[in-house]
């Protein structure tokens, strides 16, 4: 009798000591998880946020060639220089503003902007509030060629509607802007240009 007790009590042992462990372990894999979890979004917040407009950028020399119907056979179309920047909106504010880096500064970084919402899809709060706030960054990045005037608004109106144009030029990328602004919760107010206008000459 008093063996099968001291096997009954090993037995509740082991049981005890395989949960505990077992525990632990399940303890180990859902953290490393969530770990893995956290660090993807820090990298991609950390992207976003370092992903920024160049001087490069904003010289004739970087133009890539104009893609054609290759542009619209997907909802990213083509970056041939990878700047972030889609090749046909790239080529189309160099057309338009041929003779002013100040503004193709400011209208390339609202193009960045745009590409990175209208492919963010399926990403979390945290990535979207950053994107968000790069999106406040370049509102003020255009405002900053503006002059202070009663039509200051409407100049920036322009310039956005300009990049907008044909940044969200098909049903599926307005869809996708529509979706991110529908998704994205609280941000902070950013500003600033990616590239310092001063040291630009026009």
């Amino acid at each position: 009798m008093k063996n099968i007790k001291m096997l009954f009590t090993h037995k509740i042992f082991k049981w005890v000591v395989f949960i505990v462990v077992g525990s632990f372990l399940l303890l180990i894999i859902v953290r490393f998880f969530h770990y893995h979890k956290i660090q993807k979004i820090n990298d991609q917040v950390f992207k976003i946020q370092s992903t920024k407009l160049s001087e490069n950028d904003i010289s004739s020399d970087n133009l890539p060639p104009d893609p054609g119907v290759l542009a619209d056979k997907s909802i990213k179309g083509i970056d041939k220089n990878n700047n972030g920047i889609r090749d046909d909106v790239e080529i189309a504010i160099f057309k338009k503003y041929p003779n002013s880096a100040k503004t193709r500064a400011v209208l390339l970084q609202y193009a960045l902007v745009l590409q990175s919402e209208i492919t963010s899809s399926g990403s979390n709060k945290e990535v979207l509030a950053s994107i968000a706030e790069r999106e406040s960054q370049s509102y003020d990045c255009i405002g900053d060629i503006v002059p202070i005037s009663k039509n200051d608004l409407d100049q920036i109106e322009v310039y956005r509607n300009f990049v907008e144009t044909k940044q969200l030029n098909t049903p599926e990328r307005k869809n996708l802007k529509i979706k991110f602004d529908n998704s994205v919760g609280s941000f902070e107010l950013k500003s600033g240009c990616d590239v310092d206008l001063t040291s630009l000459l026009n």
